[in-house]
């Protein structure tokens, strides 16, 4: 088979998910990146033959919160890695009665409600506008919800997720207005994280554990840690299973997906005009069409 037609499926989620995943070959590997230090070393592998990048989100042990994590160069280290789709798992918080704890959810919308985080690797001297109308692949979050539903999970497909600040949890008035814009799920990590996947033409999915209802509910004490914690651990080998699923499902060839070519036509600056520094430390993100 062509490479180019190969799988390899970068997961970005928990510091211990891919040490119990059951790895062929594994191999952990400190990645450099002109964008500075990703949350930890990834872990190289195989699983049913299909290859495996795992990134700790937060770094080993849980030590990087929110707003700190380098989006950009966990992306970064993902395309370098060889990396053809993303697949993101993370704890959600429930906005709808329907989705209870402990069910997960393939989201397909985003709100971004962040401030202050690197959005985006392009900038002054080299101009991008990427479309980000349907930020989800539909073809991964297909695959990650058929996996978490054979490994044994309620899956709701489809779902809008409102990200977050951080580190605090909302406001009750907070996590009602966001139920009134239409969101269903909501969490701290998905933005920019999806925006930089597009850059980097990579397809995304996010597979959302519901950990809590958050805070909108009337006579809950509202979103603690504490239960946060509790569901996570007690789902973590469903998690786990749910990415073996997946392996097994993808079909031995990767067939091309739009977003392979986002960037074909979202460059606003001619090559003559472009930042050769910026240029530079876009090899890996956007060297297809920058050489």
């Amino acid at each position: 088979m062509n490479p180019a037609e190969r799988w390899c499926i970068g997961v970005i989620g928990g510091s211990g998910l891919a040490a119990g995943i059951g790895l062929d070959d594994a191999q952990e590997i400190a990645v450099a990146s002109p964008f500075g230090a990703a949350s930890a070393a990834v872990v190289i592998g195989t699983l049913a033959g299909v290859r495996f990048v795992f990134l700790a989100r937060h770094g080993t042990g849980h030590t990087i919160p929110p707003s700190a994590i380098n989006y950009r160069a966990n992306v970064d280290v993902l395309k370098r890695c060889g990396v053809t789709d993303v697949l993101a798992l993370s704890a959600i918080g429930s906005l709808r009665e329907e989705l209870a704890p402990g069910q997960f959810v393939a989201v397909d919308q985003l709100i971004d409600r962040t401030t202050g985080r690197e959005r985006s690797f392009f900038g002054p001297g080299l101009v991008a506008h990427v479309p980000l109308a349907d930020p989800i692949c539909p073809r991964l979050s297909g695959f990650a919800a058929d996996g978490a539903e054979a490994a044994g999970a309620t899956v709701h497909r489809g779902g809008c997720y409102v990200a977050i600040e951080g580190p605090q949890f909302s406001t009750r008035a907070e996590s009602r207005l966001y139920r009134t814009w239409g969101g269903d799920v909501i969490g701290m990590t998905a933005m920019p994280e999806a925006r930089l996947a597009r850059e980097a033409e990579l397809p995304y999915a996010l597979l959302g554990m519901v950990t809590d209802w958050d805070s909108w509910r009337t006579g809950d004490a509202g979103v603690q840690a504490a239960e946060v914690f509790a569901v996570m651990h007690a789902n973590a080998a469903l998690a786990r299973e749910a990415v073996r699923r997946l392996a097994a499902a993808v079909p031995p060839r990767r067939e091309p997906s739009p977003i392979d070519r986002t960037l074909d036509s979202a460059l606003a600056t001619p090559r003559e005009a472009r930042d050769p520094a910026l240029v530079a430390r876009l090899d890996a993100v956007a060297g297809r069409v920058l050489r």
